[in-house]
């Protein structure tokens, strides 16, 4: 692969997924890469090349953009986020929500499905409390290969040993050969959707609660403030944002304040509603 490969791959994939890789990332372009030039039968990434600049390989383009997106996920990933659900944000909006007895719930870059089942599972557990309720989960990831996954809920010995309660694992899955398939309940609390978070998601509707984990890190600046100020726009009012350990806003908008005392939790800034959140911490 030449440096003018490279620099065409670097800007194909900023355009498509908002991806913003440094030219210490050739390698891992190289390495991700090779492997789609043997399925299309292309016997080079400078042949890859010249057919994506051609415009004419729909499924190469595709291809392309999956293998380069990361999809590192696990059930009940950082733990804390999930205690934060339960704990703090579950009882605020039932309080909250009482008259309509309506929750949305988004996870913007689901993957193969882990987080937004730990969250089914989390209020599988709570469903005393939400006699009555309906709870929309949508789950959205720019790879359809990996939501064709999710929706079929199946992982092997080492997904559902990573993170999973074994309490959980026993309730809520059933073996099947090697691998563990959750419970058609879970499945269908969880709608899947193909998106890029890149592109307008205003069609999705408002949402209490959306987290957006381990994604805006892989972004250049402009992109990351252009998709929290559109986040912001998709929250209700007294919305809650979760992003990862890694990631914030600060810097980057001004539409979005962090909360004072729970890392990772974001509201809507007093300037963008009247009603502005204010959470207890967990204990």
């Amino acid at each position: 692969m030449t440096e003018l490969d490279f620099e065409f791959l670097r800007g194909f994939l900023k355009a498509r997924s908002g991806l913003a890789l440094t030219a210490e990332k050739r390698y891992l372009v190289e390495s991700r890469l090779s492997p789609i030039c043997r399925r299309f039968e292309l016997e080079t990434l400078s042949q890859m090349v010249t057919v994506l600049k051609s415009g004419r390989n729909s499924g190469l383009e595709k291809a392309v953009v999956e293998a380069m997106t990361t999809n590192e996920t696990f059930f009940f990933r950082d733990k804390g986020p999930f205690d934060l659900f339960k704990d703090v944000l579950l009882p605020r909006y039932l309080a909250a929500r009482a008259s309509t007895r309506r929750l949305r719930i988004w996870c913007a870059a689901a993957s193969t499905g882990q987080e937004p089942y730990s969250l089914a599972m989390l209020l599988n557990e709570a469903s005393g409390r939400l006699a009555g309720w309906h709870v929309d989960i949508v789950a959205t990831d720019i790879s359809t290969e990996v939501l064709e996954k999710a929706k079929a809920g199946l992982y092997n010995q080492f997904e559902v040993q990573r993170g999973l309660p074994i309490q959980l694992l026993v309730k809520y899955f059933k073996q099947n050969g090697d691998q563990w398939q959750i419970s058609p309940q879970i499945r269908a609390m969880v709608d899947y959707r193909p998106l890029n978070l890149i592109k307008e998601f205003g069609h999705l509707g408002t949402f209490d609660i959306i987290y957006c984990r381990n994604v805006l890190i892989y972004f250049d600046k402009p992109t990351k403030t252009d998709v929290l100020h559109r986040l912001a726009n998709a929250m209700a009012p007294d919305g809650a944002l979760l992003l990862g350990a890694a990631e914030t806003v600060i810097g980057l908008t001004e539409a979005l304040s962090p909360d004072p005392v729970n890392r990772g939790l974001y509201a809507k800034a007093a300037s963008e509603t009247a009603a502005p959140m204010r959470l207890t911490a967990v204990r």
